[in-house]
């Protein structure tokens, strides 16, 4: 029987009994408090559990603030976007990216893994949006995979892109803008024609505008990533070089709602 339990046990205690049991409760306090540091470390876990919290209402709501301002993603467009997979899926992943972000790099083949895995169900949908630490290598890599898309329509678009990716190693100088040229030309695009494209600067407005509805749709930093319930309209920010199932669960979660929400505008 412990020394409280004793307390609580033995009402009947003489006046002196009682003080003698008090003055060991008090001492036993005391060392526990002073050597053992337990209020101490009731504290630093109340602290603990305080910061946790906070942290996690921040978090939520930041991916509050982040899934309405993703509302206003641009509606995919078969004539405007730069398509991989079936172009009627249900849910399009849209990834606003740069081509110098070693985190895009990483995200790359996961985007391609999950539209492989998904069969008809989901696409892949490239926006860019260059990063100024990572200029003028991210800009000018968006404007030549355009250039490549004007010559070559979308099957040159995500060639020229995927072996930027697979070569270049990031951070702003991983792939040499001398070498924007020779790569479409090993893609089988004419030469002369894509360097006047890539020279004259025309491309610039096209990644201008997917940069601005980035910016409009909540995107500070790549690969930011939207995903678009086609039907329902409903979408989710989902922003990181996230591995495949979190993406996959993300997918099995838009395909099962059928509530129309808001649409992208």
């Amino acid at each position: 029987m412990t020394i409280f339990q004793s307390a609580h046990a033995e009402s009947n205690l003489s006046a002196p009994d009682r003080e003698a049991i008090a003055k060991e409760v008090r001492s036993e306090l005391n060392r526990l408090i002073n050597q053992e540091g337990i209020l101490d470390k009731a504290i630093e876990r109340g602290i603990i559990n305080f910061v946790n919290k906070q942290q996690a209402l921040a978090q939520k709501q930041q991916q509050s603030a982040g899934s309405l301002k993703a509302k206003n993603v641009r509606v995919v467009s078969t004539s405007n976007d730069h398509i991989r997979g079936n172009p009627e899926a249900t849910i399009s992943l849209v990834e606003y990216s740069d081509f110098e972000c070693p985190f895009c790099k990483r995200f790359h083949p996961s985007a391609a893994q999950l539209i492989e895995n998904n069969k008809g169900e989901v696409n892949w949908v490239y926006r860019h949006f260059p990063l100024d630490f990572h200029n003028p290598g991210a800009q000018k890599q968006a404007e030549a995979s355009e250039c490549a898309t004007k010559l070559g329509g979308n099957e040159a678009f995500w060639r020229y892109s995927d072996l930027i990716y697979a070569r270049t190693t990031s951070n702003g100088n991983g792939f040499p803008i001398v070498n924007l040229v020779p790569l479409a030309v090993e893609i089988g695009l004419n030469e002369s024609q894509f360097k006047q494209c890539l020279d004259s600067g025309e491309m610039r407005e096209r990644v201008q505008q997917d940069y601005e509805n980035g910016v409009k749709s909540g995107i500070t930093g790549t690969p930011g990533n939207i995903f678009i319930n086609n039907k329902t309209r409903q979408v989710i920010a989902a922003s990181g070089a996230l591995p495949v199932e979190r993406l996959q669960r993300i997918v099995d979660g838009l395909l099962k709602s059928d509530t129309p929400q808001s649409e992208a505008k």
